[in-house]
């Protein structure tokens, strides 16, 4: 009697340790079904890309241009250069222009040397050379400073532009035009790119008789749009040629988005 009651306790034990078994692997298969872990999501999503893009005007413009000079000496060229740099410098604060906004990017100091005749040939039967004495000498000396100007009001670029010619610069380049905070634009480019892509995959999803679940992916790329530089400002050569008024239209700027989307469909 005892033994058959060891025996039945026995089977219960068994088949409650089964069930609880199953159980578990139930449960287990869902988890990894919910989390895509049986392979099985790949097969339910459909992925769709969105483009979103906003115009702007630029409100900042920024110029990039070199002081330089060339004297018999050190002295006199580094004299010449700071004299020129004190009156670019008052003129761009005149011009509403404010310290944190000149920046020198680089100062250069460097001797200049001659270009000797070459040695002659000579011909000898013998082949022997007569001796070359020429050589470089050092016959002045250079000094150039770089200096960057960020412009916030765009509409005084060209006012700047033809000071600093009248005033004397060696090489000019810019305006480089750009958006002073371009995040809020960002924004707004994506998320007319997410619309797009949803409003794509709502279209699909109804053709194929699904409906839309839950993102299983998202990726974004962007960049600003084409950079639009004065023609005035990248032909700027001599103090004459400033006599007319630079015309230095600032344009617009594109702030796109793209994105990728994946959605999951039932």
């Amino acid at each position: 009697m005892q033994a058959e009651y060891i025996k039945n306790l026995y089977r219960a034990s068994l088949v409650f340790i089964v069930i609880l078994s199953l159980f578990f692997a139930v449960k287990l298969l869902a988890e990894f079904r919910a989390y895509g872990m049986m392979g099985s999501s790949e097969a339910n999503t459909i992925t769709l890309s969105g483009h979103g893009e906003v115009e702007a005007v630029p409100d900042i413009a920024s110029v990039y241009f070199t002081i330089e000079s060339s004297k018999a000496t050190q002295s006199a060229s580094s004299d010449e250069v700071n004299t020129k740099t004190k009156s670019i410098l008052d003129f761009l604060k005149s011009s509403g222009i404010t310290e944190r906004d000149i920046k020198t990017e680089g100062y250069n100091s460097y001797p200049k040397y001659s270009n000797p005749e070459p040695c002659p040939l000579y011909y000898s039967p013998n082949s022997i050379m007569p001796p070359c004495r020429s050589e470089s000498k050092i016959i002045g000396y250079t000094v150039s400073q770089n200096i960057s100007v960020k412009i916030r009001k765009v509409d005084d670029v060209s006012k700047i532009v033809d000071g600093l010619n009248k005033i004397g610069v060696t090489n000019m380049s810019g305006p480089n035009f750009t958006i002073d905070d371009p995040d809020a634009l960002q924004a707004k480019a994506r998320k007319e790119a997410i619309a797009d892509a949803k409003a794509k995959a709502e279209v699909l999803a109804k053709d194929l008789g699904v409906r839309l679940g839950r993102v299983a992916n998202f990726s974004e790329s962007g960049y600003p749009g084409p950079i639009f530089y004065g023609k005035a400002m990248m032909e700027a050569d001599s103090v004459s040629s400033a006599s007319v008024p630079s015309e230095i239209p600032a344009g617009e700027n594109t702030i796109t988005s793209d994105v990728t989307i994946t959605y999951e469909i039932r």
